[in-house]
């Protein structure tokens, strides 16, 4: 009989038997998986056996997650990052390379652009900056560049522009080149750009899809061959996403559509109502009709989604005040989640840009950006009563 710490070890890494299908995908806390035999292993590791080795390389918790945000994409497979970043980059870097210029919305969030202009930049790529409903800037762009990609985000971020990506797929294909599009703000639910043309689509699913402001990730979705391409790119920087992160992830998937429904029934409301307020000079919101790109939201949005924005008056001035007021609202840079989320993105999530870069992204200087939460409609709008109260006494 073996010793005792043999035995502790042994006894205490033993898996179950279970026969009975579990009602959620298990969470395969471990770093390594055994095989039977050496040649297995070797198989495994080299993909010529489908199994699980080592959890930067693959984890069948996070894999049942890129699984299902495929599926809910209508792409043929995904991968699962540590967050939307990691994804992104992936995404990015598997397409382009050095020396070659690649086209990007103008209209694109803060970090996201700190990669383009300041890591990838370093590495020998550099972008040019379109506005994406311009299509005819945009098919120039492309002539002029050669660009090996063409990069949008379905709902932009800050400024709500609502990218046509059917328009936007022919251009990028007629040039030779795959459409990237970061799907965060609509989710699957409200916008599956594979359908109109999409290569690759991106998700911070740290946001809606999880829905519970508690997880980081990431996920890619597109074509087995695109998707195959990345795999180096998250297995050799390690951007693997924790299986407990992925079982998080996954918890916020079946309510992802109820969620979605209230975000947009209460999001058109305030929306709306904000518009008829003095204090405020611009609501962006593809709900309204009155916003430049209802039109094409109608079309391609099955919802309208929790995101909008809205330009004060008084400027950051009156835009922090308003922030300041709120007592519901929390003050952060985060968006997707249950509780609604307002922020100043000239100072929060494109803080990195420059007075003259926040005007080429239509930041006005009072630019407030809103993720609409799950709560009460009454309880908001009371809430953002406060908000523009103290936005007029700070500016008077």
């Amino acid at each position: 009989m073996a010793r005792f710490t043999t035995r502790a070890i042994l006894a205490s890494t033993r898996s179950p038997e279970v026969r009975q299908i579990p009602s959620a995908v298990p969470i395969y806390q471990a770093a390594a998986f055994s095989s039977a035999t050496a040649a297995e292993l070797g198989d495994v590791l080299t993909g010529a056996t489908p199994g699980y080795a080592y959890s930067r390389i693959d984890n069948p918790t996070t894999a049942a997650l890129a699984e299902a945000v495929a599926e809910l994409e209508g792409a043929e497979a995904g991968l699962a990052f540590a967050s939307g970043m990691a994804a992104i980059h992936a995404a990015i870097v598997s397409v382009v390379r050095a020396g070659q210029t690649i086209v990007v919305t103008q209209a694109v969030y803060g970090t996201t652009r700190d990669l383009l202009v300041r890591v990838l930049a370093g590495l020998g790529v550099t972008t040019e900056f379109v506005d994406p409903t311009d299509f005819a800037a945009v098919d120039a762009a492309m002539v002029r560049t050669g660009s090996p990609l063409l990069y949008v985000e379905t709902i932009s971020n800050p400024t709500i522009i609502v990218s046509d990506i059917s328009a936007l797929a022919g251009i990028a294909h007629r040039h030779g080149a795959p459409l990237l599009v970061d799907n965060t703000f609509a989710s699957p639910y409200a916008c599956r750009p594979i359908e109109y043309g999409a290569d690759l689509v991106m998700h911070s699913a740290t946001k809606y899809l999880s829905g519970h402001a508690d997880v980081l990730a990431g996920v890619v979705v597109g074509s087995r061959e695109r998707v195959d391409a990345l795999r180096p790119l998250l297995v050799d920087a390690g951007g693997a996403l924790a299986p407990l992160a992925a079982f998080l992830v996954l918890r916020g998937l079946p309510t992802l559509a109820l969620r979605m429904e209230r975000h947009s029934e209460t999001a058109l409301e305030l929306a709306a109502w904000l518009a008829g307020q003095n204090q405020v000079e611009r609501v962006h919101y593809p709900g309204l009709p009155s916003d430049p790109g209802h039109d094409v939201a109608s079309r391609q949005l099955d919802v309208f989604g929790g995101m909008f924005a809205f330009e004060l008056a008084g400027g950051r001035e009156a835009g922090q005040a308003f922030l300041d007021a709120m007592q519901i609202s929390e003050r952060t840079a985060s968006l997707g989640a249950f509780r609604t989320i307002t922020s100043h993105p000239a100072s929060t999530t494109h803080r990195q840009l420059d007075a003259a870069a926040l005007r080429a992204s239509g930041i006005a200087p009072g630019l407030l950006r809103c993720s609409v939460g799950l709560e009460d409609v009454e309880d908001l709008r009371e809430d953002f009563e406060l908000g523009l109260a103290a936005a007029e006494a700070a500016t008077r």
